[in-house]
């Protein structure tokens, strides 16, 4: 695989919601997206197999989203990985790497036009460690208590795309 390819993707559908503080299902124009609130720091956690084509290389998160009345100020995300590999994880317990890292943006000049903001990782701990054909889970999340995060309408996530760097 080349840096820089397409890894997966994940659309509201394929989230696997926390018990509490979860991103909310929603649609905006017949678009399903999830909502993460302005307030309270909401998540979305997507699983999925490493794809046998990896090459060891870090991940870059790409969220792809839009606001739902906010046309100015900057949001905060993070994302964090999960190994479920052979032996590796009680799926009791959350084992998201302590690594969480997270990024902020600018938000669209426009109401529901779509931007797209990235949130690198690099491989090995960033990555909880997941090694190629194993199960891991993403989590992203809105940080709305961030400094750097200002707005306070909700942030409505479209898609996740997970690319290797």
């Amino acid at each position: 695989m080349a840096s820089g390819d397409t890894l997966l993707t994940f659309k509201p559908y394929d989230n696997e919601p926390p018990s509490s503080n979860f991103a909310t299902l929603d649609t905006r124009n017949g678009h399903p997206t999830l909502d993460h609130d302005g307030s309270t720091a909401e998540s979305c956690i997507f699983s999925a197999v490493l794809p046998r084509n990896y090459a060891g290389g870090g991940i870059t998160v790409y969220i792809h989203y839009s606001m739902t009345s906010a046309t100015s100020g900057n949001v905060v995300m993070s994302s964090a990985f999960e190994r479920i590999g052979d032996g590796s994880q009680d799926i009791d317990a959350n084992g998201f790497a302590t690594a969480n890292n997270s990024a902020s943006t600018a938000v669209p000049a426009t109401s529901g036009n779509v931007d797209i903001m990235s949130i690198a990782h690099t491989n090995g701990a960033q990555l909880d460690s997941i090694a190629v054909g194993e199960g891991f889970r993403l989590q992203v999340a809105r940080v709305p208590a961030d400094a750097g995060d200002d707005v306070t309408t909700d942030l409505e996530a479209i898609a996740v795309e997970l690319k290797e760097t």
